[in-house]
């Protein structure tokens, strides 16, 4: 069976009765900070901010230097890395090489991408199978702009083509008021073209510091469209937009974000210990809980973080769970055990004086954070 094996030693760990071919050490959220695209999405936030600068991220690290950064030693074990551009992920330069970086270290890969950048994604089928094997890419159906374009053909064509090599896909779409009266089309094409209805994503916008659905229908109505694609992840969500996590997370731990142009490592989103962990690869990557201490308004991407446990009490289903449609075997076997996975199931919580210390800490620096944007207030005048 693919995907197990025999082994009573700590490389394997049970779970439902079964042994995981490998124990998922860390998530970790990273941006590509290219502002480059080939389409011009009305919702994209880019646009909505008026960021979007045409150009191509310049890392500052080479290619083998940041995968050296990013051993399997370093950290512990296979990682997950989702890897998503602020533009077009797939017309970076050097994507390729850090992928294939990544997966020769051992980890596992998802890539976010509008599908339409044939080269990049040929590239990914080229691979040898036991690499295809720990590879995702999620592809977002910009459909209004695909059947503009004309490209909607070259969308589906690169989803089977990548599908048919074995990596894993998912298909996913914003749900966005421009598509209503296209929805019984969208249904028809991908039932069609990839066996199953997309996995729906809610379309948000930031105000005043304050998110909200980007539609002029209301919050029930919005809901109730979404809720006829039968789709866990707009399911979960829904669940959790704009609801503030009051439980002890491992973000910082057990998950991060990284800045692949510089290396910057946050415990989520700006939040908790910032380290450069590319800067010098011989010392250890310090791996700090953010427990109580999350200032964010709610989980941005709960469906990466929380599905994958950083929160253990949190009631969420398996990341597989919320992307593949069984129905279509979006998910290859090596892919699906590895991310049915929940930290739980091979890390410990700490106990309760570390999880007081790790408050502590996040205080403390809360606090000097205040004062230091105070200081520089004063300076100004």
């Amino acid at each position: 069976m693919s995907g197990f094996y025999k082994n009573t030693s700590n490389d394997g760990k049970v779970f439902r009765g079964l042994i995981f071919m490998d124990r998922i050490a860390h998530f970790f959220e990273c941006l590509l900070p290219i502002s480059i695209c080939n389409l011009e999405c009305e919702y994209c936030y880019l646009i909505q901010q008026n960021r979007r600068r045409m150009k191509n991220a310049k890392f500052d690290y080479s290619i083998e230097h940041m995968v050296k950064a990013l051993s399997k030693d370093r950290l512990g074990g296979a990682c997950y890395f989702s890897l998503c551009g602020a533009g077009e992920t797939c017309l970076q330069e050097g994507l390729i090489e850090l992928v294939l970086g990544l997966l020769k270290e051992g980890h596992y890969i998802n890539i976010t991408t509008n599908g339409t950048i044939s080269s990049a994604l040929h590239n990914f089928t080229l691979f040898d199978d036991k690499l295809r094997d720990k590879i995702q890419v999620a592809f977002s159906l910009h459909y209004l702009e695909l059947k503009k374009r004309n490209m909607l053909d070259l969308f589906f064509e690169n989803v089977n083509k990548v599908k048919n090599a074995g990596i894993s896909i998912v298909v996913q779409m914003n749900l966005y008021d421009g598509y209503i009266e296209y929805l019984d089309e969208i249904k028809t094409i991908c039932l069609k073209e990839v066996g199953a209805l997309p996995q729906i994503a809610l379309t948000r916008m930031e105000e005043n510091h304050k998110f909200h659905i980007m539609s002029n229908m209301s919050e029930k109505e919005y809901y109730a469209v979404g809720k006829k694609f039968k789709s866990p992840l707009f399911d979960v969500t829904v669940k959790n937009f704009n609801v503030k996590r009051r439980e002890f997370c491992y973000a910082g731990d057990w998950s991060a974000t990284i800045n692949l142009k510089n290396g910057i490592m946050d415990a989520c989103y700006g939040a908790g210990y910032t380290q450069n962990i590319f800067e010098k690869i011989d010392n250890p990557i310090k791996f700090e809980a953010i427990g109580h201490g999350c200032p964010n308004k709610y989980c941005v991407n709960s469906s990466h973080f929380m599905s994958l446990g950083v929160i253990p009490r949190a009631n969420i289903p398996s990341y597989v769970d919320l992307r593949d449609r069984k129905e279509a075997h979006w998910y290859n076997a090596n892919m699906k055990e590895f991310l049915s996975q929940k930290f739980i199931d091979s890390k410990s919580e700490y106990g309760m004086v570390k999880k007081l210390q790790v408050d502590c800490k996040n205080r403390i620096r809360k606090i000097n954070k205040i004062l230091e944007y105070i200081k520089n207030r004063l300076k100004r005048g």
